[in-house]
């Protein structure tokens, strides 16, 4: 749950950004939120998440 979390304001962030000094207009913006809530809640949602969590893990795993 904490890495979804991370995620959604991490990219939440990457498109303010975008919309704030890359010009990208409000309503792109609007359609990359509501594509993200639409296939977080599609089948391939799960998916996504676990993909999420092994990336999580294996950075975690990283001696740096």
């Amino acid at each position: 749950m904490t890495v979804a979390v991370s995620a959604v304001v991490l990219l939440g962030i990457f498109v303010y950004l975008l919309w704030r000094y890359a010009r990208l207009p409000l309503w792109q913006a609007a359609i990359c939120a509501a594509f993200g809530y639409f296939l977080a809640s599609s089948s391939i949602g799960p998916a996504i998440g676990d993909g999420l969590r092994a990336f999580a893990r294996f950075v975690a795993g990283l001696d740096l």
